[in-house]
């Protein structure tokens, strides 16, 4: 379940809404700690008149995303809207045309109210084969050239590629730990602070 879900209020601010999986809904750990709140606490003490809306679902795919963006961007009102999702399409074999159709779907979908979108890439283990990983990829950094949107090349950069990624997972090795959200935050934030509005 999303762990923060308030209806912007008129005044408060620009909006920023995520929309992902578990990655960003918290899933093993703590609430508050996870690296949608961190980003939050570093808005905050920049003084930016910012509010962060996490509506992050666990286990949620692009076709689960597309269909509450729509109702999402009516209530929120968001300025910049961050898509985290696509992992899971893989973890269950979906087809990628349908996950790039449901994220360029989003994309749009966002423009049109008015929002920026940052897309968060993402990469499959290994053992899928250096090949549909490839695809994979090229799904985020076709998107991103495509439809003109800002991009993190790869989400989980200095968790699961690093020599220490063993020690940045949960016990399922799927989910990335409380000392992993800080790279997490830092991974999104030189892309997130181009659409952010000057301070």
């Amino acid at each position: 379940m999303p762990f923060r879900a308030g209806a912007a209020e008129p005044g408060s601010g620009v909006v920023i809404l995520v929309v992902g999986d578990s990655l960003s809904a918290e899933y093993g750990l703590a609430r508050g700690t996870g690296w949608v709140a961190l980003l939050e606490r570093r808005l905050q003490e920049e003084r930016r008149a910012v509010r962060v809306i996490n509506a992050s679902v666990s286990g949620d795919t692009t076709a689960g995303g597309r269909s509450r963006l729509a109702a999402l961007l009516e209530r929120h009102r968001p300025a910049i809207v961050v898509l985290e999702l696509g992992g899971n399409d893989a973890l269950r074999g979906l087809p990628l045309q349908t996950t790039r159709d449901n994220l360029r779907a989003m994309i749009r979908a966002s423009r049109e109210a008015g929002a920026r979108v940052l897309l968060l890439g993402m990469d499959m283990p290994p053992n899928y084969g250096e090949r549909y990983r490839a695809q994979f990829r090229a799904v985020y950094t076709d998107l991103a050239r495509e439809e003109k949107v800002g991009l993190v090349p790869f989400f989980l950069a200095g968790v699961a590629d690093g020599p220490q990624a063993a020690a940045l997972f949960q016990d399922d090795r799927i989910h990335p730990n409380e000392r992993a959200q800080p790279i997490l935050r830092d991974n999104v934030w030189p892309h997130l602070q181009r659409l952010l509005p000057r301070a």
